[in-house]
């Protein structure tokens, strides 16, 4: 193998070579089984030589062990495919590329700005003829928003962007012929990857880098490109984590970047792996400079650099990562690179050339066999989802690639089935597809007397992600602000005007305790009385949480259960109808409708939910589907989130619950949540939902890993949106239960908020969302009678609903029961001082013959009610 001494990096200043003694005392630490840090990884990737060797056997022993574990002990896998480009445009401008081009380059030569739907199909087919099983989609980021060709082609062919485009074409390949698509589209945000996840069992993104100047400086190779910027790329691969994504990542070596940048490269990789358990394979690849390019003249990245790259990627990423090298830029030192501890050579095609490196032919798969036998390695076939993502199944593979990929995975090994060929399978789930019912459909009664079967799930330790990772990112979170303003003259403005509070005061008034806090309340109080009245309202509803299967991993939650738990269920269409109806015999003007993201649920079951209840009961007010669902409607059937609300409403939905809010700071946010929707998705939702006429309620989840300065936050963007859009009914506060919450068993958590906290949450809500929420609901599902009386005494001037049956905060560990009466709720008015009235969801007045149903049964379901199935 050739060797030589490092080129000096460019454009980086003088990266001294170690001296001999660290990289004797970098390699024993190696040897020795020592975590390495990143100045001892930069070391190694200096080792050349006699080092490389000693350096090498090290990565060698980990990889073998890892194989060991896996199951697969001395192989070394591959995927045969063929190499989809479906455009060569981009609105990058990468010094290196040669994969992209212009239009005028592409018109020259015949082609089109996309390859066409006949085209895709022309390559996968003879692709499947020959074998292969994978469709790698590579095509340039959103070319559509540089190049007006690229916005004309799409526009002409019925598609909203070239991520339309993709999921299309994905679908049409695995209906006609049976290849599994790995879609490589570039940075994909959150919505962007539940919107392709159900159409492909893997994704993948080179993060190339984190030398952020490289994109920065002018003259680096990404200057100019905006989504080569590293945080950008580090967010895609968090993002795919927490989608529960298999996601293909890795460093291109020798652009540039000294060797701290890229052992800095390879432990951000290791930090998104540890936390999310989504990166199914890490490439370690050369830079080949190529002609007509900017970086023509910049010296290959050697073979002796690649190996003692991909010997620390193994080391770093440790056993249970998989590590490839493609073969066709390795010059045929395969055994080099084996040794240095690879364990896969990525995709080989047999039928098409590699569209990156198109001056490197793809090896014969003969040959790499033979090759890899020579290195002691047994070659074997895998698909493009990696064999242990076959084999946990969900969340990690969408139940509709569920046929796909059974047809050709090896149900032992989850590696590629032998001698089998793909063929089309139907890809879209039937028309008016539901999930079975079944489960422990009675838990919204037994609840309250049998309780939850376990106090956690027995996957606890995996399928949150790293806990050891979780509390080191949730420290900072934390630590207590640090409050500098006077709260007396806080207090002064905040009864003169509480719209003049400045954010210091707002946060002062925040931390409030004793006297101070006394006189806080009191304020809001009095605002509450000024723009509301002293009337007390509630709402006779019926909870329905029409399933509680969910794998989104949101780490406060205890009600989410996988379909084999104990506690699952999941209600059929009459079941929810059923509920609806008993509702509306007893009073009822709305049914609540929420559910856990159930894998098998269509994004059109719901509207068939809504359909049914309005069916049913055609005056019940449908108050369903937190933004989470919505987007998950959304994604499911490929629509808009505003084409999908609006089918919603047609199908009968009145208003959507502001839920899944939690603290809307993504910092908090991604330790309460693995895979729920980041913040700017939760205001875009909710945005779209005013604009189409569906109000909302808001909410906010507060007292765990959160502090003052976040509720701040919080209240500030709610009153932002609702002076936009005027679509929130109502602020509703909701605090952490924790005794059975996953984030509080863990020990991250704190045990819910204080009497205080809640005090001072609920008077501050009144003051900084006046006058543009004027509605402050408190919740006595979570703070009981006393609490909530306390919390109308506080600037609260509304206690929400009788419920009639609730399990979310059941199942955390909520003490005060599953509903309560109208009696029982104008007790609480009664303990305050105040009057009370019955209110619709938009605060109206309830129809006479709503009131005296209620009246009659008190507002809550008789005890023998039957409820169908259950």
């Amino acid at each position: 193998m050739t060797t030589r001494e490092p080129e000096e990096p460019a454009a980086a200043g003088t990266e001294s070579r170690p001296t001999a003694n660290a990289m004797r005392r970098a390699l024993h630490r190696a040897e020795e089984g020592v975590a390495l840090d990143a100045a001892e990884a930069a070391v190694l990737l200096q080792a050349r030589g006699a080092d490389l060797e000693r350096l090498s056997a090290v990565a060698g022993r980990v990889r073998d062990a890892g194989l060991a574990a896996a199951g697969r002990p001395g192989v070394i896998t591959y995927s045969r495919k063929v190499f989809i480009p479906l455009t060569r445009l981009c609105r990058d401008k990468c010094h290196y590329c040669t994969f992209v081009t212009v239009p005028g380059k592409l018109r020259r030569a015949g082609e089109g700005m996309f390859l066409s739907p006949d085209e895709v199909l022309d390559i996968a087919r003879r692709g499947a003829e020959m074998g292969c099983k994978e469709a790698l989609f590579t095509l340039g980021d959103r070319p559509e928003d540089r190049w007006p060709e690229a916005r004309e082609w799409l526009d002409a062919h019925g598609y909203d962007d070239t991520l339309a485009y993709v999921r299309a074409m994905a679908v049409r390949v695995l209906e006609e012929t049976g290849l599994l698509p790995h879609l490589n589209p570039g940075v994909l945000g959150w919505t962007d990857l539940q919107r392709l996840k159900p159409v492909a069992p893997s994704m993948g993104m080179m993060l190339e880098t984190t030398a952020t100047r490289l994109w920065s400086e002018p003259g680096g190779p990404h200057h100019g490109s905006p989504d080569k910027e590293p945080a950008v790329r580090l967010r895609v691969l968090e993002d795919a984590g927490r989608s529960n994504v298999p996601f293909t990542t890795g460093i291109l070596i020798g652009i540039g970047e000294t060797y701290t940048e890229r052992a800095e490269s390879l432990f951000a990789i290791r930090r998104t792996s540890r936390q999310y358990h989504g990166i199914q394979e890490v490439i370690v690849q050369n830079f080949r400079a190529k002609p007509d390019t900017a970086m023509r003249g910049m010296p290959d990245a050697e073979l002796g650099e690649l190996a003692a790259a991909i010997a620390v990627a193994r080391i770093v990423l440790g056993p249970a990562a998989r590590i490839q090298a493609p073969p066709n830029l390795v010059d045929g030192e395969y055994g080099s690179f084996v040794a240095a501890g690879i364990d896969d050579w990525g995709g080989v095609s047999p039928l098409t050339p590699d569209h990156v490196n198109p001056e490197r032919p793809w090896p014969q798969i003969e040959e790499l066999a033979a090759r890899t036998a020579d290195a002691g390695f047994t070659l074997k076939e895998r698909l493009t989802i990696y064999p242990e993502y076959v084999r946990r199944g969900e969340p990690w593979l969408d139940p509709r690639l569920l046929p796909h990929v059974t047809a050709l995975a090896d149900p032992d090994t989850g590696l590629a089935r032998e001698g089998v060929r793909p063929r089309g399978l139907p890809w879209q789930e039937p028309e008016d597809a539901f999930p079975a019912a079944g489960g422990r459909t009675d838990l919204h009664r037994t609840i309250d007397t049998q309780g939850r079967s376990a106090d956690r799930r027995d996957d606890f330790d995996d399928v949150y992600g790293d806990w050891a990772e979780l509390r080191e990112q949730a420290a900072p979170g934390l630590v207590p602000d640090k409050v500098d303003a006077d709260v007396k003259q806080a207090l002064s403005v905040a009864a003169d005007d509480p719209t003049r509070l400045t954010d210091a005061q707002a946060l002062a008034l925040l931390h409030a305790d004793g006297p101070a806090l006394d006189a806080l309340c009191r304020i809001a109080d009095d605002v509450r009385r000024d723009t509301v009245g002293d009337e007390v309202t509630y709402i006779v509803t019926r909870n329905i949480n029409f399933t509680n299967v969910c794998y989104t991993g949101c780490r406060f939650c205890a009600f989410a259960q996988r379909r084999t738990d104990a506690d699952a269920y999941t209600l059929s269409l009459d079941q929810v109808a059923d509920r609806a109806e008993q509702a509306w015999q007893v009073g009822a003007v709305e049914v609540c409708m929420q559910g856990g993201i159930h894998p098998d649920l269509p994004g059109s079951a719901y509207f068939d939910i809504a359909r049914a209840v309005k069916a049913r009961v055609p005056g019940m007010h449908v108050h369903a589907f937190s933004p989470m669902e919505v987007v998950n409607g959304a994604t499911r059937t490929g629509m808009s989130i505003r084409d999908w609300l609006s089918a919603a409403k047609e199908a009968g939905l009145d208003t959507i619950p502001g839920t899944a809010a939690e603290i809307l700071d993504d910092e908090v946010r991604w330790v309460l949540t693995k895979g729920k929707l980041p913040a700017a998705t939760w205001v875009e939702v909710v945005s779209t939902a005013h604009e189409l006429g569906i109000r909302s309620s808001s909410t906010m989840m507060y007292g765990h890993v959160d502090q003052p300065h976040h509720w701040l936050g919080h209240l500030r963007l709610l009153a932002e949106i609702q002076q936009r859009t005027g679509g929130f009914t109502e602020f509703v506060t909701l605090p952490f239960i924790h005794t059975n919450a996953p984030v509080y068993l863990a020990g991250i958590a704190r045990p819910g908020p204080t009497m205080r906290d809640n005090r001072a949450v609920t008077a501050m809500a009144r003051l900084l969302l006046h006058p543009h929420i004027p509605n402050i609901q408190t919740s006595w599902v979570k703070l009981g009678a006393e609490g909530a009386a306390e919390m109308l005494r506080s600037g609260a001037n509304d206690l929400g609903g009788t419920l009639m049956e609730e399990t979310i905060s059941r199942m955390a560990g909520s003490r005060y029961g599953s509903y309560r009466s109208v009696r029982d709720l104008v007790a609480i008015a009664d303990a305050a001082g105040r009057p009370s009235r019955p209110r619709t969801t938009l605060y109206g007045e309830v129809p006479e013959e709503r009131t005296a149903a209620a009246l009659a049964s008190d507002g809550h379901l008789p005890e023998l009610l039957p409820v169908l199935g259950d």
